[in-house]
C-alpha cells in the first residue's frame, strides 16, 4: 500500500502554498503516506481538509505546547478539539505535550498551564481511544520536559487509565482503553527511551539524524517495532537537502540513515516502519 510513511508533517504551512497540490500528487506517485499534524484549532481544521478524500494523507488535532500562554483556557481543550478528533481521518490527538525550550526555568506558572492542557489532551485521547502525538522539547542540556511529561503519562499508567483515579472513575465500565502514542522528533537519552518503551510508546526521528550523531546510540538501541520515520516538514530538511524546504518526499533519507546506523537489511527496516505506523495509528492497510 505504502512504501514509506512520514508520521509527522505540516503540509498546510504557507511554505507549500505555491505547489501544495503538486507536492501531494508526488507523494501519491511515490507511495508515500503522511500525517499532517495540527498545532491549534485552525491548523487542525486545515490538516483534516487536506486529509479528506486522499487515501495517503491523515491528520491529527491538538494544541502545540509552544502556543500555550498564561491566558490559555485549560477547560476549552475538549470542547475545541473533540468534534474534530472524531473525524475518521484523524488518527491521533496532538501535537501536544510540554515545550520548555525557550522558557525561563523558573516560570512555574506557564509550566503548570502546559501540564494541565497536556492532561486534557491525554483525557481526550483516552475518551476517543486514539493515540497521542507528543511534542516534548526540553531546555538545552537537560531532559526536564521529558521527565515532567513522563511523570504525567506514568500517572495515567499507560493502560486502563492507570494511576489517575478520577479518569478511571469517569470511564468505569467501559471496555479497556490503552493510553498510547508516539514521541515525535525524539531528542531524549537512553533512560527517557526506556521509560517511553515501558509505557508502550513509540518514538520517531527527523532528518536531523542525517547531520548529527547525538541520537545514534538511541537509534541502535530502540526495538525496530517501536521506531518510526518523520520529516516535520517544512522544517529540518535532511542531507542532501539541507537549507531547502523540507517535504514528506524526503522521508526515505531518514529511513536510509536509520538503516545505516542499525546495520540491518534495508527492506526489512523500510517495511517494518510502515507497519509500525499502520499499527500505532490504527490505519487499515
Amino acid at each position: 500500500m505504502f512504501d514509506y510513511f512520514d508520521i509527522h508533517s505540516h503540509l498546510y504551512f504557507p511554505d507549500f502554498d505555491a505547489d501544495r497540490v503538486d507536492e501531494i500528487e508526488k507523494l501519491k506517485e511515490n507511495k508515500i503516506a503522511a500525517i499532517t499534524v495540527g498545532t491549534d484549532l485552525q491548523s487542525s481544521q486545515k490538516a483534516i481538509a487536506l486529509a479528506d478524500a486522499r487515501n495517503n494523507l491523515f491528520a491529527t488535532v491538538g494544541q502545540h505546547p509552544g502556543e500555550v500562554t498564561t491566558d490559555s483556557k485549560i477547560d476549552d481543550i475538549s470542547s475545541i478539539f473533540e468534534k474534530l478528533a472524531e473525524n475518521k481521518k484523524v488518527v491521533a490527538v496532538g501535537e501536544c505535550g510540554l515545550d520548555y525550550f525557550r522558557m525561563d526555568k523558573n516560570d512555574t506558572e506557564l509550566k503548570n498551564i502546559q501540564k494541565r492542557i497536556f492532561e486534557k489532551h491525554i483525557e481526550l485521547a483516552l475518551k476517543l481511544d486514539k493515540p497521542l502525538m507528543l511534542h516534548i522539547r526540553p531546555q538545552k542540556g537537560t531532559m526536564d520536559a521529558y521527565h515532567d511529561a513522563l511523570e504525567i503519562l506514568e500517572n495515567y499508567g499507560g493502560n486502563n487509565y492507570g494511576g489517575n483515579a478520577s479518569v478511571r472513575e469517569l470511564h468505569r465500565g467501559e471496555a479497556s482503553v490503552k493510553l498510547r502514542g508516539n514521541a515525535h522528533f525524539f531528542v531524549g537519552d537512553l533512560d527517557v527511551l526506556q521509560r517511553f518503551l515501558a509505557l508502550g510508546f513509540t518514538i520517531s526521528f527527523t532528518g536531523v539524524i542525517t547531520f548529527t550523531h547525538d541520537y545514534d546510540e538511541v537509534i541502535r538501541q530502540v526495538p525496530l517495532e517501536m521506531i518510526m520515520s518523520e520529516t516535520d516538514a517544512p522544517l529540518v530538511a535532511p542531507v542532501p537537502y539541507r537549507g531547502k524546504r523540507n517535504s514528506p518526499l524526503y522521508v526515505p533519507e531518514v529511513v536510509k540513515k536509520i538503516v545505516e546506523l542499525r546495520g540491518e537489511d534495508f527492506e526489512v527496516v523500510r517495511k517494518q516502519m510502515v507497519e509500525n505506523a499502520l499499527r500505532v495509528f490504527s490505519i487499515s492497510s
